[in-house]
């Protein structure tokens, strides 16, 4: 089998993406996740371009992968010797340099300004400094494709002066994201044709066009034996290609599989979906649900004949075992679906029933009542399960909630600076006639949503529940998402909450009302029994 490159940008191309800015120990912590499962080469950014990037490598962990500095060929007028901005990347200490150079005429004479011929000599010089101190290099052929539609031989020169001065790679980059893959086979193929091998050819591609993936497979398929790309398609613009759809792809799909051999093993494989979601969850975002392989919804079938035939034989709707890349498989309920999927749906939370049970009817019926009203159960699947609990008498009794207030208020507080406050009380009874009330405000909060109404009523709602108290600890908030719905008669606000709890679980719950607070109020009160039930509830089930 043939040896196929991974190339991480993450830390560097990924960091170009719009509000996105890494700091040193995330970096640190990113780094260490991608060395964890196999990529070959870590590319942590340019140094001497920014503090964060210079400190990185400063601090740079040990990795099995190549650290890899990023920078650019020397300037015209400067050798490569004295060139300052060379040397700060050659100064980072990493054992492969990649440096970018202009593959496209017409950025060479209007970006550069320089002749072609000078730039040919800038690129020869560069790399034969950067290997004569011991270093492995990758030359990143910057509009590579572009240039090679405009002048092909041009295109290849600059690639051919790097690969001659002794670059390990020529990497072929589709920086404005528009080619197109049978663009990238011909020119992979040419470039294969006039001397440089594929066994030193890479492929960096944007997503401009949605093609990212495809364009890097082609370049594969061409001849090429390295992939440049980024954790979940981080990028500037669309993104690069995305490294989550394309490490699986060459480790599950035929005929990569048999042909190739990655530093990812199948075992490291399964932790792809946790890669992924610390990445989201260190830039603050809501994972992409569609995403392909590691995507909450990946996996997920809706309608019932799809979960009859799952329930039979995954693969009748599934491409790969979610289990391989991290995942799981989710058979969400809604009033499309049949008893397949509540009985699939049902067996996932532990709970079966016999074929004569007379609440499934009763479940499917109040599900489409509920839905009429706005409530959604395809991804609150927590809600939905404490919904089937109730209708099949499997429900434990923890507390009613008798009242609860809550008050926002949005001032000037005495050194002129704008404070938002919200405090809320919350009065429960609980099982044997215990009734606790429970006030919280939220003072000098460091982020907005820490100040808002719902996060005052979920700490108010937690901070008293008797000999529960111990169970809710580890639990929190990790997203709020709002959609005002015309459910029924009139407009209703629905509310999906996502929790999470110290074992890492995550599970979503769903309010709905014309009141926003009412709603949140609601999707709380089932992610808090949900978490008993899964922890408190089970011997009383």
């Amino acid at each position: 089998m043939e040896r196929l490159y991974l190339f991480d940008t993450t830390l560097r191309d990924g960091q170009q993406t719009q509000g996105v800015q890494f700091s040193t120990a995330e970096k640190v912590r990113i780094a260490g996740v991608l060395d964890s499962l196999g990529i070959d080469y870590i590319e942590g950014g340019w140094p001497g371009a920014n503090p964060t990037d210079s400190d990185f490598f400063a601090a740079a962990p040990r990795t099995r992968a190549k650290m890899t500095a990023f920078g650019m060929t020397k300037r015209q007028g400067r050798s490569a010797e004295n060139d300052d901005v060379l040397a700060a990347v050659l100064n980072a200490g990493t054992p492969a340099v990649c440096l970018v150079g202009k593959a496209h005429e017409f950025h060479v004479t209007t970006a550069l300004g320089i002749s072609l011929d000078d730039n040919l000599a800038n690129i020869r010089a560069s790399f034969a400094h950067v290997t004569a101190k011991g270093r492995e290099a990758l030359f990143d052929a910057e509009h590579f494709f572009d240039g090679f539609k405009a002048n092909p031989d041009y295109a290849i020169a600059t690639c051919m002066a790097a690969y001659e001065a002794g670059a390990r790679w020529i990497v072929l980059c589709d920086t404005n994201g528009g080619t197109l893959p049978p663009e990238v086979q011909a020119a992979v193929k040419a470039v294969i044709a006039s001397g440089i091998p594929g066994d030193h050819l890479g492929i960096h591609t944007h997503d401009d066009a949605g093609l990212a993936v495809a364009n890097s497979l082609a370049a594969v398929t061409a001849g090429a034996r390295q992939i440049q790309g980024t954790l979940n398609g981080l990028g500037e613009r669309c993104g690069n290609a995305n490294l989550t759809t394309i490490i699986p792809t060459l480790l599950l799909k035929e005929p990569y599989a048999n042909l190739f051999e990655t530093g990812v093993s199948l075992e490291a494989l399964k932790g792809l979906r946790r890669a992924s979601r610390l990445l989201d969850d260190i830039l603050n975002r809501v994972p992409l649900k569609q995403a392909p392989y590691v995507g909450g919804s990946a996996f997920a079938h809706k309608a019932g004949l799809h979960a009859s035939a799952i329930a039979k034989d995954p693969s009748t709707y599934e491409h790969v075992d979610p289990a391989l890349v991290g995942n799981t498989r989710i058979v969400p309920m809604s009033n499309q679906a049949g008893q397949s999927n509540l009985r699939a749906r049902l067996a996932e939370a532990g709970l079966t029933v016999p074929n004569d049970d007379k609440a499934l009817p009763r479940i499917l019926d109040r599900i489409k009542e509920k839905e009429a009203r706005g409530y959604s159960y395809d991804t609150a699947q927590a809600s939905f399960e404490l919904l089937a609990r109730e209708e099949m008498r499997l429900l434990p009794h923890f507390f009613d909630v008798e009242r609860y207030r809550v008050i926002s208020e949005r001032r000037r507080n005495a050194k002129g600076d704008l404070v938002v406050e919200s405090e809320a009380v919350v009065t429960v009874q609980l099982a044997g006639g215990v009734k606790t009330t429970s006030y919280y405000k939220n003072e000098n909060a460091h982020d907005m949503a820490d100040a808002g109404p719902v996060n005052a009523l979920a700490q108010a709602l937690k901070k008293d529940l008797g000999p529960f108290q111990g169970v809710i600890d580890d639990m929190r908030l990790v997203d709020f998402k709002v959609r005002i719905t015309n459910g029924g008669t009139e407009a209703v606000t629905r509310v999906i909450i996502d929790s999470e709890d110290g074992q890492g679980r995550q599970w979503s719950t769903v309010g709905v009302s014309a009141n926003i607070v009412d709603a949140s109020f609601e999707a709380l009160i089932d992610a808090v029994t949900w978490k008993l039930v899964r922890d408190a509830g089970r011997e009383t089930a």
